[in-house]
């Protein structure tokens, strides 16, 4: 049962002078200000909290709402606190109700922060863009650039909400990144823009802030290609560098193909009787299964692979697994260190033989295959048909009719690659002076 007292002003001076009883009572709101229904309730235990009574319109009942604890509340809050509870009520809005959907609403703000929060959906999207709309996995060089933007993106955006992240967030982004790394850029454009538009089908979000900005230039076209007498430098330094990398450098010299599909090797894409590899499509850039015949000088650096203590060269290879690989379980990571080392390497031997090795990168030792051998006359269909470049040059028609696949002529070709690489790596005779 609670006990009434005589009405007196919510003052500080009255509500700290506000003692418990052995019953709950309240001290309501007087004076020429009142706000009527608005009181202090005094526990038996001393607890002061502050409430407003109220009648819906069309109602016979009254009801009670409970403000906030005396300390968490001054009284002048309090007050105005009572008056907005107050014109709810003359609005026809019953502040329970109003309480009720206020909770709702915090409660899925902070849901929607969790399964909007960039880092989140990041995640979702980078998991979902390993395999293509067909279902097919895609290529590790373009999973790899995935992995970085998603990486330099969450550094800057962290866990905020993807759908509040705007032009502005995006464009600092992208001004975080050196203006010498313009493929960094462009490639943080492209995948950024892939993965805005795939939480907009999920409708995660409403714009897509990429749609307003322009696309970073577009690194230009590399032109390198290693001088005959970088080669040498640059294959005695691989020898410098631990298997898995050292190896699969020279392999990338030797057969021309990509990085990905050399460091992703496996033993059952190789045939040591016909002395091919055959790369299957899931593992090609034009999705297509590509043979690439192995020269005396590949077999030699594959079988080398596949040699036991005592054994010079096995008469059998692995029947699977990968090649190149540390854990038995996925192709080696660390590309970028390796290759630190080697040109670390290469740069030592380079000095102390006069041969100056300018900068370069891995895949220009595709380029510098293709270059060498059409300096000897290959046909261009036939390198390109060694590049695997060979659907996009005949076009959708004529691809899908004609079917030659250049076997000897790639052969031939990377046979005249081989000897090429091998001559240049030979050790040099040294002519004795004649008195």
């Amino acid at each position: 049962m609670t006990t009434k007292r005589e009405p007196r002003a919510l003052t500080k001076r009255a509500v700290d002078e506000a003692q418990p009883t052995d019953k709950q009572w309240i001290l309501w709101d007087g004076g020429t200000s009142a706000i009527p229904g608005f009181g202090l309730r005094v526990s038996p235990g001393g607890a002061k909290t502050y409430i407003v009574q109220y009648r819906l319109r069309g109602t016979s009942t009254d009801q009670r709402y409970t403000i906030g604890r005396h300390g968490e509340f001054t009284p002048s809050q309090a007050r105005d606190r009572a008056m907005e509870i107050k014109q709810m009520v003359r609005a026809g809005v019953d502040p329970r109700d109003h309480h009720a959907q206020l909770i709702e609403a915090a409660a899925n703000d902070q849901k929607a922060a969790k399964e909007r929060s960039f880092s989140k959906v990041a995640d979702a999207w980078l998991d979902s863009y390993k395999t293509d709309r067909k279902g097919k996995p895609r290529r590790a060089s373009s999973l790899r650039i995935a992995g970085t933007v998603v990486r330099h993106l969450k550094d800057r955006l962290g866990d905020k909400r993807i759908d509040k992240i705007g032009r502005g967030d995006v464009t600092a982004a992208l001004d975080a990144i050196s203006p010498g790394k313009v493929a960094m850029r462009s490639s943080m454009f492209s995948y950024g823009r892939i993965l805005w538009k795939w939480a907009h089908a999920r409708e995660l979000v409403d714009d897509i802030p990429f749609a307003a900005l322009s696309a970073p230039a577009k690194p230009e076209s590399r032109e390198r290609v290693l001088a005959e007498a970088e080669l040498p430098i640059i294959w005695r330094a691989s020898r410098k560098v631990d298997y898995p990398f050292g190896p699969a450098f020279r392999l990338l010299l030797i057969t021309g193909q990509r990085r990905s599909e050399v460091l992703g090797m496996c033993w059952e894409e190789l045939d040591k009787a016909g002395a091919t590899w055959l790369i299957p499509g899931d593992r090609t850039k034009n999705k297509q299964p590509h043979a690439v015949p192995l020269s005396d000088l590949a077999m030699t650096e594959i079988g080398a692979l596949a040699t036991k203590p005592g054994v010079p060269l096995p008469d059998k290879w692995p029947k699977s697994g990968l090649v190149f690989t540390t854990n038995n379980k996925t192709a080696a990571s660390g590309v970028s260190k390796a290759k630190a080392r080697l040109d670390s390497e290469a740069a030592t031997m380079a000095k102390a033989e006069g041969v100056p090795v300018d900068a370069w990168r891995l895949h220009d030792l595709r380029r510098t295959m293709a270059t060498a051998l059409e300096s000897e006359g290959v046909n261009p269909s036939t390198i390109e048909a060694v590049l695997n470049h060979i659907a996009a040059k005949r076009g959708k028609a004529l691809g899908a009719y004609a079917r030659y696949d250049y076997g000897p002529e790639k052969r031939a070709a990377l046979d005249l690659w081989a000897g090429k690489v091998t001559s240049l790596i030979a050790p040099k005779a040294v002519v004795a002076e004649t008195a």
